[in-house]
């Protein structure tokens, strides 16, 4: 029974893990049953085992690429102590997940955002969820460097986030149709810009 509910693990694991790479390239709309079983060469019946809709599959996927999400930008971002360089560190994490293209579409979620923005569920609460706690842990990253003397006090912290995620946002949706690192380079050099420019001076 362990080694059956391990295969099953196993096999739920590489379906997720599909299906986030899928979404990000195709939109989460692609992530049917049916497709995953002809692109898996598993039976549409062993897929309905572990997810019992279409919903429920799609749900799954968003907390995948939640999870790939923490790993690849979050955690290594956040390792950086308490100031500037840990509001740098979460800009470069977030840079280099894309550049390195964990999902074949770029950033999962403003792929997913785009594709779910007017159409009300489960699904999109989801999507939108995951969005804001991005953009709350990079206020919450300002907050602490303005702690720590870094940020002088009178910047307004959600302003800046907002501003930086939108240059992340920028460097992603420029990198999927444009060739190149220019758009890495260009927003590497405005996060650079904005952060010296509201540092706190010593």
């Amino acid at each position: 029974m362990d080694r059956r509910r391990l295969r099953g693990e196993r096999t739920r694991q590489a379906i997720l893990s599909h299906a986030a790479r899928l979404a990000s390239a195709e939109g989460l709309e692609a992530v049917s049953l049916q497709r995953l079983a002809g692109d898996l060469g598993i039976s549409k019946s062993g897929l309905f085992a572990h997810f019992g809709s279409k919903e429920e599959l799609q749900l799954a996927t968003v907390e995948e690429a939640a999870w790939v999400f923490t790993l690849e930008v979050l955690k290594p971002g956040l390792s950086e102590p308490a100031g500037v360089g840990r509001v740098a560190g979460l800009c470069e994490a977030f840079l280099s997940y894309v550049e390195r293209r964990v999902f074949p579409g770029g950033c999962f979620f403003e792929a997913a955002v785009a594709e779910f923005d007017s159409r009300p569920g489960p699904v999109r609460d989801s999507v939108v969820e995951k969005r804001r706690y991005w953009a709350a842990s990079l206020a919450r990253a300002i907050r602490e460097a303005q702690t720590a003397g870094q940020i002088v006090p009178e910047v307004d912290a959600d302003q800046l986030a907002w501003e930086l995620n939108c240059l992340l946002i920028g460097a992603n949706n420029s990198s999927v149709t444009d060739p190149g690192d220019v758009a890495f380079q260009r927003a590497r050099r405005s996060i650079r810009d904005r952060l010296q420019a509201v540092a706190a001076k010593p």
